[in-house]
């Protein structure tokens, strides 16, 4: 059963910075794109950032310069550093992985269960 797990959500202040983190776990033979999303209340999800195997990446306009998208392939780990947060980054963080395992060696898209990250003006 593959298995995204985030981590490092919490409350900042506005100017302040946060490291999420997502590891997968599970019988995993390959990871293509992974990435980050978000929902704020009453808002639809929508992409924060993504990168695929190679190391390339994008991100939205309301966060480029600010946030950072990275990869361990080693340990089948995405990161998101975000910096100078501001209140309007507030939301649910979402991990997401293309990922081809054991169970679906085909490739399935893959959630993580979301994580809290909130920013005080």
């Amino acid at each position: 059963q593959v298995q995204l797990v985030e981590s490092g959500g919490g409350l900042v202040q506005a100017g302040g910075s946060l490291r999420l983190s997502c590891a997968a776990s599970g019988i995993i033979f390959s990871i293509n794109t992974m990435g980050w999303y978000r929902q704020a209340p009453g808002k639809q999800r929508e992409l924060v950032a993504i990168i695929n195997s190679g190391g390339s990446s994008n991100y939205a306009d309301s966060v480029k310069g600010r946030f950072t998208i990275s990869r361990a392939n080693a340990k089948n780990t995405v990161y998101l550093q975000m910096n100078s947060l501001k209140p309007e980054d507030t939301a649910v963080y979402f991990c997401n992985a293309d990922i081809r395992s054991l169970k679906v060696p085909g490739g399935h898209d893959y959630w993580g269960q979301g994580t809290q990250v909130t920013v005080s003006s």
